[in-house]
């Protein structure tokens, strides 16, 4: 099995070919500073084609029978596992991140095309109660045509996949846009490996292209019905008043609570806390930005994370024994810089830190800052490898703390008291809350979604199909009926 061809087109339409805009983006590995592909942009004449296409080649798809599709997404699991070193090999030196993280997120992947598997046998209808003697009322449920997925640079494979996958699979054609930086493993390689896996052409386009050319088009275009975006919350916004009457799935920004109750097994907390901090540098939506302790145990907890997080191994990713990667680029770099700065300027004592350094200088050590909620490594979604830790009064205060905030995506909450616990975390505004675990969910057979500023709707399991698809109210009258006006 030969190694897939160089990334330097892709599937636009029916065809791998080169973008027409003119420009060439770069792909470069964050660590080292290499060029791992040079990518001929796509335009707004390629999307519309890419559209087109979808919107002839769906009917048939949809179509197809349940376990045509199926086989489809188990094939492309098959393939997962076949192409695993490959897969982690672009993952590793596109996203900067560890072998370790890597290997997580071919998992994550690779099950979510196995859970996609599922879905073409659960799209149900149902069958309604009619008040009109001799009327059957019957709810078919339906793909709702082409979605357009857009995607972000963290976790590009699996954040791209866990709405590509399951929208094929209930019958849809999909338009992909990844993110600049992470343009192969957020789809081009996905695009491979479904095609590999069968796929007919035409269903999956990957559009690479600059948010100038195509970033408002994609949204703004007349055919998607569904525009699923993973991404920072301004984006968000902005595509919530460009979609107009679309259906829409944002997961957003977030700034996680991770509250440490005065009766918790503070060894479990400080464990979950330094890899819900750091794990890929910190830059996960879900990752704990905060971490919250009860003042009876905030030094001793304070102390052991800080000795932890001495421990931890900064460096190059593809050495097994590297616990944090570079960050993925020099913009994302200067913003981590700036909020810590700006947090010291207000009183913020910073426990621990240092300097960049590396090939392409993108390694930053981690960080702890001891400050209150009101700094801007706590006020704000860091994306980077630091972690503010905040002394709390007590349990309601830790609460109030936790609920301080405009995000509400994941949360976590540690006491040896299990319905206590959950009693406080049923608390917490945000779509996920986690007990004595760590805020970064792992498990792929679960839903994601935020409230507040953190998004609306949800990815995964059932959610996933109520999603992709949509109602469709067909009433049959069985017998005459009076129509008298």
């Amino acid at each position: 099995m030969s190694a897939y061809p160089d990334f330097d087109t892709m599937p636009i339409g029916s065809q791998w070919r080169a973008g027409a805009a003119g420009s060439t983006r770069e792909s470069t590995d964050p660590y080292s500073g290499d060029t791992l592909a040079e990518i001929p942009q796509a335009n707004e004449d390629d999307l519309n084609e890419a559209y087109e296409t979808a919107v002839a080649a769906q009917p048939d798809w949809a179509d197809a029978p349940p376990a045509e599709r199926a086989g489809v997404m188990r094939a492309a699991a098959d393939v997962m596992g076949r192409r695993k070193d490959e897969i982690v090999h672009w993952l590793v030196h596109e996203t900067g991140g560890t072998i370790a993280k890597a290997e997580l997120e071919w998992g994550l992947v690779r099950s979510v095309m196995w859970e996609a598997a599922s879905m073409p046998h659960h799209v149900e209808g149902r069958i309604m109660p009619s008040d009109i003697p001799g009327k059957e009322s019957r709810v078919y449920r339906e793909p709702v045509g082409v979605v357009a997925v857009i995607s972000p640079w963290n976790f590009p494979m699996q954040l791209s996949n866990r709405s590509v996958a399951p929208a094929l699979a209930v019958g849809n054609a999909v338009v992909l846009k990844p993110a600049g930086d992470t343009p192969i493993t957020g789809g081009l390689l996905l695009a491979r490996i479904f095609e590999e896996a069968g796929l007919p052409p035409g269903l999956l386009s990957v559009t690479v292209g600059s948010g100038s050319d195509i970033g408002d088009a994609i949204v703004e275009h007349p055919v998607p019905r569904v525009v699923s975006f993973t991404g920072s919350t301004p984006v968000g916004k902005g595509i919530a008043e460009k979609a107009g009457l679309k259906r829409l799935a944002l997961e957003l920004g977030g700034n996680g609570p991770l509250a440490v109750l005065d009766d918790a097994d503070l060894q479990l907390a400080v464990d979950a806390a330094v890899y819900g901090s750091y794990f890929h540098q910190g830059q996960i939506c879900m990752i704990a930005n905060r971490t919250i302790v009860d003042a009876s145990v905030h030094d001793e907890f304070l102390g052991r994370f800080v000795d932890r997080v001495k421990a931890l191994t900064v460096g190059d990713p593809s050495d097994p024994k590297t616990q944090l990667g570079p960050v993925i680029n020099s913009s994302q770099l200067e913003g981590i810089q700036d909020k810590l700065k700006r947090s010291r300027d207000a009183g913020a004592e910073q426990l621990l830190g240092g300097d960049p350094f590396g090939p392409a200088g993108l390694c930053l050590p981690p960080h702890v800052v001891s400050a209150g909620n009101d700094v801007a490594t706590a006020r704000e979604e860091v994306f980077g490898p630091v972690m503010t830790v905040i002394r709390a009064d007590d349990e309601e205060d830790a609460l109030r703390i936790a609920n301080d905030t405009d995000y509400g995506l994941s949360s976590a909450v540690f006491s040896r008291d299990v319905n206590r616990a959950v009693r406080f975390g049923r608390r917490i505004q945000a779509g996920m809350t986690h007990v004595n675990d760590s805020p970064v969910n792992d498990d792929a057979n679960t839903a994601f979604g935020g409230e507040k500023g953190s998004g609306i709707g949800r990815f995964g399991g059932q959610w996933a199909i109520d999603e992709f698809t949509t109602d469709h109210w067909v009433s049959v009258q069985h017998t005459p009926r009076d129509y008298a006006i």
